[in-house]
């Protein structure tokens, strides 16, 4: 049975994209006999172009991807040549988990509450160093140049590079890659980046291609932050898709495979500035500058990781504050009273949404891990070495494998998804929970095999080795040795997993045709409202659910194995 895991790793990752990408292609040439589009035509293409503002859509959608990378990509290294070693370094690493837990939408409400015209900033500076007496005529948030957009997913990457980043470490000698540096005269930041950075990068790059993929189509941050005169291009497709005309559906099936498009220009674009970089970071490395610049680096280095951890925080703590918030006018820092009737009122309508929720993202990540644990322990038993990072393949299609792992993640969920819809209600399907179940599952498996991979590849295999001439089966050396001993990484496994799931918004909507309501899509479904406490309220639950997992991972192996360090998961 173990040998059907990677197979079947690889047929869920790869089928239904595929189905996808092959069922939105067909109405975007105007084949859908349920529809009346019995032959292939350039018509939906052509109503797509004459959209107004589409070519603006395009191009914030566009910039968002390249921007939003560039930049995340530059803090955490920055983060990582000017802090290694330091206690900075060790708190930042520990607050990765909680700030990688924020789903995106809670953390693009809590944003918007911070950064808005009447928001948390401009109250705590009014009016004392800005004379306003009332909220500022300016569009912050929504602007029509997707600056919001683009902070409120740069704040949300930088965990999510930062924590690719560490694991890749691992496989890197840092410290005595560093040392030699320093012993020729380099500074420590200088001497990371020229020594570390170039070897780190290629280990990163899927993960940073994710990055790409995900911030040019966008749904629910784009909802919440983008603009909306035009919108994104992945927010007017989900527009043209709910549109009661159901012949809309050619025009956004057209705007289904264009989005494709704009994604692969963007990652396009990237490679070519891989390459621009590549070539003048030679020159900066064959250079021998030891300490030009080192000090603004570090300084950048520190502060911007700083600046962006704290926008997260207080962000939920500005969500907070709106979810207790009674009377509370303009420039007063703190509200004049605090309620719970926000919260009374929004219970009853809270559980089920709150059921559904949890119940998704445990069986969603329960599949994954037994998933994942099959094709480890699979990789382990035929001999295939922990370092080499396969699925449990042929040596040689170690690229393709993990390809595959990131395909979900790299290909726009507007594109394939909305093809999937198409599939399922060409055979009949109807939509249940089961359906938003296997959606979510596509999307939570490469995190959960990805976050748990590493530590499952650097078990010491001696203790296998030990139970097995003490007489136990390989099975039960898995259940009995194996497991127990990875408790911890098998907990920040599954609670990545829960985070993931609970954040899904889109095939959560597309596969449940809007019957299986969850807490995301009622709070992003609030976004459009003016009622600041009940999203709130909303956004709060909804960023504490994932919290509550990490605080499992790391309190259970704690509680179990207290006589144990080394099997509790710190260091």
């Amino acid at each position: 049975m173990l040998r059907l895991a990677p197979v079947a790793i690889v047929t869920l990752l790869v089928g239904p994209i595929l189905a996808g990408l092959v069922m939105a292609a067909l109405p975007a040439f105007g084949y859908l006999p349920a529809l009346g589009g019995e032959t292939l035509s350039l018509a939906p293409w052509r109503e797509l172009f004459a959209q107004p503002g589409l070519s603006r859509s395009v191009g914030i959608s566009l910039a968002s991807g390249l921007v939003t990378t560039a930049v995340s990509l530059a803090v955490v290294l920055l983060f990582l040549a000017g802090t290694s070693g330091s206690r900075l370094d060790h708190w930042i690493r520990r607050l990765v988990a909680p700030l990688l837990s924020i789903p995106h939408a809670a953390a693009a409400f809590g944003l918007a509450f911070l950064i808005a015209p009447s928001g948390l900033l401009a109250r705590l500076a009014s009016p004392e160093l800005t004379g306003w007496e009332r909220p500022p005529d300016a569009l912050i948030v929504q602007d029509p140049w997707g600056l919001s957009l683009m902070a409120g997913l740069i704040i949300k990457e930088i965990p999510f590079l930062l924590l690719m980043s560490l694991a890749a470490l691992h496989q890197l000698d840092v410290e005595r890659r560093v040392t030699m540096a320093r012993s020729l005269g380099y500074r420590p930041t200088i001497a990371w980046l020229k020594v570390v950075a170039p070897s780190l990068y290629p280990l990163i790059r899927l993960p940073v291609f994710a990055v790409i993929a995900f911030a040019s189509s966008v749904v629910d941050v784009a909802m919440i932050l983008g603009p909306t005169l035009p919108p994104t291009l992945a927010v007017s497709i989900l527009t043209w898709l709910n549109d009661p005309d159901l012949s809309r559906r050619f025009m956004a099936s057209a705007g289904a495979l264009l989005q494709l498009g704009v994604t692969l220009t963007a990652l396009l674009l990237w490679w070519g500035l891989e390459c621009l970089v590549r070539r003048l970071g030679r020159r900066w490395v064959e250079g021998g500058q030891r300490r030009g610049g080192e000090r603004a680096l570090h300084v950048a280095g520190k502060t911007l990781i700083l600046l962006a951890a704290t926008i997260a925080m207080v962000g939920i703590v500005g969500l907070a504050i709106n979810s207790l918030a009674g009377f509370w006018r303009f420039p007063d820092s703190l509200p004049v009273t605090f309620t719970l009737q926000h919260w009374q009122r929004a219970l009853p309508s809270l559980a089920g949404p709150v059921a559904a929720t949890l119940l998704i993202a445990m069986l969603a990540t329960l599949l994954a891990l037994g998933l994942a644990l099959a094709a480890l322990e699979n990789e382990q038993r035929n001999g295939r070495h922990s370092a080499q990072g396969r699925l449990g393949i042929l040596e040689d299609r170690r690229a393709a494998a993990l390809t595959l792992l990131y395909l979900p993640l790299i290909v726009p969920q507007i594109a394939f998804l909305f093809g999937l819809v198409v599939v399922l209600e060409a055979i009949g399907t109807r939509p249940t929970l089961w359906l938003v179940i296997f959606g979510h599952l596509l999307f939570v498996l490469p995190y959960v095999f990805l976050s748990l991979s590493e530590a499952y590849r650097r078990f010491d295999p001696r203790w296998s080795k030990v139970a097995l001439t003490l007489g136990a089966t390989p099975n039960g050396t898995f259940w009995r040795v194996r497991l127990p001993m990875l408790l911890a990484p098998l907990l920040t496994a599954m609670a990545v997993g829960l985070a993931v799931s609970i954040g899904q918004y889109l095939p959560t909507l597309l596969l449940g045709a809007g019957r299986v309501s969850t807490v995301t899509t009622e709070a992003v479904a609030l976004a459009g409202g003016g009622n600041r406490r009940l999203i709130g309220v909303w956004a709060l639950v909804q960023a504490s659910l994932p919290l509550v997992g990490f605080i499992i991972a790391v309190g259970v192996p704690r509680l179990l194995w207290s006589n144990r360090r080394g099997m509790r998961g710190v260091p």
